[in-house]
This record gives C-alpha cells, structure tokens and sequence, in this order.
C-alpha cells in the first residue's frame, strides 16, 4: 500500500537496507498478532452469535470494533504521511515513516532477498485489521438487519474486501519470485519503475484508504444512533429489543 517499492527503487531507502533490529522484529510479531486475534474473535463471535443472541456478544463485538478503529487511524496516518511526502518530493522514491519502515523490516525477515516483501506484508496486514473493524459491525448487527449501520458495514466490507485482495496479490507476487509487485495499483507490473508508478501508487492506495475510511465512519456514526436498537436485539430487556425479533420469511436480508 505504500509507494511503488520495487527492487530497482529499494537501494535509494536507506532505512528499508539496514538490518532488523529487535524491537523491528517484537513489532512485527506484535501486529501480526493483532490481526490473528481480531480475526479468531470475529469468526468465534459469528459462531457463536448464530444462536441466541447475548449482551456478552454485543460489548465483545464492540471491542473487536474499537480495536479495528484504532489500527486503521494508524494504517491511515501512514498513508496521509507518504502523501505529504510526495506533494513536497513528487519525483523522489518512494517513502515510509520510520515506525512503517521498522515494522517492514521486521516483516522482511521472512525472506531478506525480497527487499519489498516486507513492506508487502506490513500493509496486507493492516488492511486485515481494518477488514476485522469492518466484518465485527457486520457481527453486531446480525440481529438487527434492518440497521443503517448494518449497511453501511456490508459495504464497507465488500470494499475493503477486494481491497484485501489487491494486497494479496501484490504481497504473494512479490513473495513467488516477480520483478515487481503485481496489482490494480501497478497495472499489473506493466508500469516501469520510477516516479509515474510511484505516484499512480501511492494516490490510488491513498485514496482506497480514504474512501474505505469514511464508510467505516458512516456505519460508526450509524452504529452510535441506532446503538439502543441493536443493544435491544441482544437483551429484549432493553430498548429497541422488537429489532431483534425474526423477520418475515419474505424479508430481503440486508
């Protein structure tokens, strides 16, 4: 998701070409884990939110959200960054924050003849993270189907979705072998090398980011009005519980 790190660009990013420090690698390891959490947790909470639904369910589907919320301001701080960067250096290679740049040391360990693999996995993952924040509205507002946050979620999902899938492709391209990442956001490698690929890059995962941003805010937003309805779903004590009641078997499911 960064610029257009290619192995011919890497020699000119000084901090990509020293070796992993500890704290690069604890790092790595640490984010990594991250993901894997929010995901275990969204799968074990759609599991287990397919039967009677609990106000347990509702505040751990919440934290899992919360968490999502955080890595993406971080995920999306990167990207504000390497657009700043650019509008003062456009034809310069491209460029990461230092704590971007430690963590995909850290992730490059896996294979240190790849220089970009690392940069590669660093941005699959927080992507991962953002998809978890996403899929966990989609958890919390399985009850409740007929939410605008419901929504707004489905679609942030199905966006941030085949956004994942850029990101795999241009990780697992890089990892088998080819001479450049492969993706939307490289012409499927048939951009030369330098400040056009750069740029289109850059903008494009930029942008992606952005716009997946501001639905996760919108199904936010939604998710905080309709937060009595949807708690209601989990608890027919509360406020809202009709929400939670079966729909019609000729509903359209959201």
């Amino acid at each position: 998701m960064p610029g257009a790190l290619t192995s011919i660009a890497m020699p000119d990013m000084a901090g990509m070409a020293q070796a992993a420090s500890g704290w690069d690698t604890a790092g790595a390891i640490l984010l990594l884990l991250w993901a894997i959490v929010m995901w275990a947790a969204v799968g074990g909470l759609w599991y287990a939110n397919r039967g009677t639904a609990r106000p347990w369910m509702y505040r751990a589907s919440l934290t899992v959200i919360v968490i999502g919320i955080i890595g993406q301001i971080g995920h999306l701080t990167e990207h504000v960054a390497q657009v700043g960067y650019w509008l003062q250096h456009p034809n310069s290679p491209a460029w990461m924050t230092p704590w971007g740049t430690g963590l995909a040391r850290g992730f490059g360990q896996v294979d240190t003849l790849k220089p970009t693999l690392g940069m590669e996995i660093l941005h699959l993952t927080g992507n991962f993270i953002f998809l978890a924040g996403l899929a966990a509205i989609m958890v919390i507002t399985r009850h409740a189907r007929r939410t605008r946050s419901r929504w707004w979620g489905k679609m942030g999902v199905w966006m941030q979705g085949i956004h994942g899938l850029e990101h795999l492709s241009l990780t697992l391209s890089v990892w088998f072998g080819a001479s450049q990442a492969i993706g939307l956001s490289t012409w499927f490698g048939q951009l030369t090398p330098g400040p056009g690929l750069t740029t289109y890059r850059i903008w494009w995962h930029f942008t992606a980011n952005v716009i997946g941003s501001i639905i996760f805010g919108i199904a936010l937003y939604h998710l905080w009005r309709e937060r009595r309805d949807i708690l209601g779903s989990y608890d027919p004590a509360s406020p809202g519980a009709g929400l939670g009641a079966p729909e019609p078997a000729d509903a359209t499911v959201s």
